[in-house]
């Protein structure tokens, strides 16, 4: 853990500025006491730890049985394949997340001394705001580490990680055993709570003083100092709302039967944190119309600006204008593309006739020799088949062995190894061709949270908790009531036989809801934690499928070893300190 306090000292030095670059002055290098008097260099350490943020188009699904990637030294493939370590680790959190952890220590502890401007509630709101950002990232980055490398023991304990709430100097003891899986969770909720309190639900511009929230009222008197601290100005930084979706998160992943042995969250709990989230949008009613389609939804793309959100959309990054990069990573090779994200044929067959049969289904009208008619659209809105269109052109893509096209199945190096390639994240009106000068990119952002993740999240733990048709102490919907918004949102059917089936199942429900999960939220980094937590079968084969041949085969083994449902701790941490336990299997 040394090396975050290096991290640290490096990011001060960044922030530094100096009249010449070449031999600078002393005093030009601001050490952390500057934060007192210069309240920009303050928000700086604050800002410094959203770069830490995990990209959520993170490509694990190259480790499931999702898809495959055409890049053979990606190191998910790698990972997936038998090279994981705890030495060698493509999904570790640890440094990046201790890194984050330490700088907000540092800014909480001395937040209160920093002289933010000179008007006094000014400054007590922008310290408000500010340490309810810190203290919700450090219950965000907590949670990333305990995901990726909580886990049983060597010892035959759940544990979690060390916990740091006070920023570790050189002086510091940093033999810190692992706090139980438990009191990270609570940990990490006792940090979103604090910032939920400290935050509004959302960042917006009142109109007048009687707009002003409540716990802001005997603060700040005029409208224009709120909206100075907690207006659209601060569109994008954590807010209340967005605290409240990770509460969901954690407790999700704490009550799922991987972890739930080291945990005191019943999946109640995880249901009301997940309708808290939704009732302030109108439960059902709020499921946004477009949301499945939220990465090519042209109006709304080109839309935003000020920072505001499309409906679906709770928290993103920020927009990449004349952006191609997600294009020309994963367009085929006819359109100019390096085709790296492969769906597999798992993950094809699990997409349901358009009646909302599964093709298992003996009522479902499945024709395997017309395998993609009459299904759920989402699949040709996800994935491109042999024959899709594609791109401004609507160009024809062959992925048959056949086909003699260079789309085709293992035809070039940056061709499909599954006869599939991705058409989710991606805009068809990018063009993408280089070669005759008609080269266009568009905006495009990525998606931190949607709000249909949190539907998700709501369907599966009120399932869990209450059965099917069973709601929330603070909702009014069930697990039914919501999987039933969300294919007649996707397969535009208000009729829905196989849901009725199901709705009297619990365990049948329970497949429903997993697999809605894994369809809506494909190739935006869930499936690889998904498995884990639900202590699934890793080890799927991932699977092909040749249209010219109407042959079925294997792409890519892969090779997990049972322990691997939970990460390793870092090889060389465990190495330093004799107290840090490592996970069971990674010795």
């Amino acid at each position: 853990m040394r090396r975050n306090i290096l991290l640290l000292f490096v990011f001060v030095l960044s922030l530094s500025s100096c009249e010449n670059q070449f031999d600078p002055a002393v005093e030009n290098f601001k050490d952390l006491d500057f934060m007192y008097t210069d309240p920009k260099f303050a928000q700086g350490v604050l800002t410094s730890a959203y770069r830490y943020l995990p990209d959520e188009y993170s490509n694990t699904e190259y480790a499931t049985d999702d898809a495959v990637t055409n890049d053979r030294g990606n190191s998910y493939l790698q990972m997936a394949t038998g090279s994981w370590t705890a030495s060698y680790n493509p999904v570790g959190m640890w440094v990046d997340g201790y890194g984050a952890i330490q700088t907000l220590n540092t800014f909480i502890e001395r937040s209160d001394d920093v002289n933010w401007v000179e008007d006094p509630e000014v400054a007590e709101l922008f310290n408000m705001r500010m340490k309810g950002e810190a203290y919700g990232l450090r219950g965000v980055f907590l949670y990333y580490i305990l995901r990726n490398h909580g886990g049983y023991s060597v010892n035959g304990d759940l544990l979690g990680v060390p916990i740091l709430t006070e920023f570790q100097d050189s002086g510091a003891d940093f033999n810190i055993p692992r706090a139980s899986y438990q009191e990270c969770v609570e940990q990490i909720l006792s940090d979103l709570d604090m910032a939920i309190s400290l935050l509004p639900i959302e960042y917006n511009n009142v109109a007048g003083p009687g707009q002003i929230p409540d716990k802001y009222a005997n603060i700040v008197t005029l409208s224009s100092n709120y909206n100075r601290v907690m207006g659209d100005f601060s569109n994008q930084l954590l807010n209340g709302q967005i605290a409240m979706a990770f509460r969901s998160k954690v407790a999700l992943m704490a009550a799922s039967p991987a972890f739930r042995n080291g945990s005191n969250i019943g999946w109640d709990e995880a249901a009301n944190y997940s309708a808290d989230v939704l009732e302030y949008i109108g439960g059902i009613s709020g499921l946004a119309s477009l949301g499945d389609t939220y990465y090519s939804n042209t109006s709304e793309l080109n839309g935003l600006s000020g920072g505001n959100n499309p409906t679906e959309i709770l928290w993103r990054n920020n927009i990449e204008t004349s952006r191609s990069s997600q294009e020309s990573t994963n367009f085929p090779p006819s359109l100019f593309g390096d085709g790296r994200m492969n769906p597999t044929h798992n993950l094809v067959r699990a997409f349901p006739m358009s009646n909302g049969y599964p093709i298992t289904h003996p009522s479902s009208g499945y024709d395997s020799s017309e395998p993609y008619i009459n299904r759920d659209p989402r699949l040709s809105n996800y994935i491109v088949y042999d024959g899709s269109v594609l791109g401004v052109n609507d160009t024809p893509i062959y992925t048959g062995t056949n086909s003699g096209t260079d789309d085709a199945i293992n035809r070039l190096e940056n061709s499909t190894r599954t006869g599939y390639y991705m058409k989710k994240r991606l805009r068809m009106d990018v063009n993408y061709n280089n070669a005759d000068g008609s080269w266009q990119g568009q905006i495009n952002y990525t998606p931190r949270i949607r709000y249909t993740e949190i539907f998700l999240n709501y369907a599966e733990a009120a399932n869990e908790a209450y059965g099917p048709t069973g709601a929330s102490s603070n909702a009014s919907y069930s697990a039914v009531d919501v999987i039933k918004a969300i294919r007649e949102r996707a397969l535009g059917i208000t009729d829905d036989p196989y849901l009725d089936e199901c709705s009297v199942d619990k365990n049948k429900m329970r497949d429903l809801i997993r697999n809605e999960r894994r369809l809506e939220l494909s190739f935006e980094g869930f499936r690889f934690w998904d498995l884990r937590r639900w202590d699934e079968d890793l080890n799927e084969p991932a699977r092909g499928y040749d249209a010219s041949t109407n042959e079925v085969f294997d792409v890519e083994q892969r090779l997990y070893e049972d322990y691997m449902v939970y990460g390793p701790i870092p090889f060389s941490e465990v190495l330093k300190y004799s107290a840090l336990l490592q996970n069971n299997g990674w010795e």
